[in-house]
């Protein structure tokens, strides 16, 4: 098995033991199989630039932190060095989403460090001992379909509390273990309070957990999350203890036009005041 560079990095420094075997590559990664002395972890290699499928990395990245000023210029100006940063930010991404969520009480995989583009985590496991499989590939009940989607929904709740929307959340990269749902693959992690595309995402997310186990329950698929935790995240409410209910209302009132017809006088009238403001001066 031919190994990527950074992996072989790691068996050379003695940090990982071996590699066991190949276990995915996706569109962002490939994920390895390794062994830690008596422990098996899994080992993420993280795809360059030009190796990556996925698109539309500036959505999910509107609103992260850059490390100074000098980088956020560079970023913006898409310069080599810029790309370069941009490049780093988006690998360590992952890395910092699972610290702060794992702390925050979200059930992802246990990070163990990063190192030259290698992501060394737990390895999340079955009741029989083997990697665990995905949300999309078990046969569920109605009622732990239910469970699932309870507990899912909270993890959500949890992620925003600690203002971080997955952004890519599907049946795909929630894992179920001998405990049960396990959230994976964050590397597009959204920073809510400085994302335009925030909502959307969340929605997104919460729309396909709940369609994913409405195929087993179907009066899941009648609940309305997203809006009901977002409205509380904005007045600064939410916890990750919050009791929703998962309806939401939306006011089909029809608008006061004579209020609109109004306000735009209102914004007409203050600009052309702005403007005789600006000639005199």
């Amino acid at each position: 098995m031919r190994l990527p560079a950074g992996l072989q990095e790691l068996l050379d420094e003695a940090i990982i033991d071996e590699v066991v075997r190949q276990l995915k590559s996706g569109k962002e990664a490939s994920v390895y199989v390794v062994r830690c002395g008596a422990q098996l972890r899994c080992a993420k290699v993280y795809k360059d630039m030009s190796q990556r499928s996925f698109q539309q990395r500036s959505q999910y990245q509107e609103g992260r932190k850059v490390r100074g000023s000098r980088e956020a210029r560079a970023m913006a100006k898409s310069t080599r060095y810029g790309r370069k940063e941009q490049e780093s930010a988006w690998k360590n991404a992952e890395v910092e989403a699972l610290y702060q969520l794992s702390a925050a009480g979200v059930r992802v995989p246990q990070p163990f460090g990063f190192f030259n583009g290698v992501l060394l985590m737990e390895m999340v496991r079955d009741a029989d001992g083997d990697c665990a499989p995905r949300l999309g590939e078990v046969e569920l009940s109605p009622e732990v379909a239910r469970d699932y989607h309870r507990f899912l929904i909270s993890q959500i709740v949890c992620m925003l509390s600690a203002g971080l929307i997955h952004g890519d959340l599907s049946q795909f990269n929630v894992l179920i273990d001998a405990q049960g749902p396990v959230i994976i693959d964050l590397p597009q992690a959204v920073n809510a309070a400085g994302n335009n595309n925030a909502f959307a995402m969340l929605d997104r997310d919460v729309r396909n957990i709940t369609d994913s186990l409405g195929r087993f329950a179907p009066e899941l698929c009648d609940t309305n999350f997203a809006m009901e935790m977002w409205q509380l995240f904005e007045k600064g409410e939410l916890k990750p203890d919050s009791a929703l209910t998962g309806i939401y209302v939306k006011d089909e009132a029809p608008p006061d036009l004579t209020q609109v017809v109004l306000a735009i006088e209102d914004a007409r009238r203050d600009e052309m005041l702005r403007r005789e403001r600006e000639s005199v001066a």
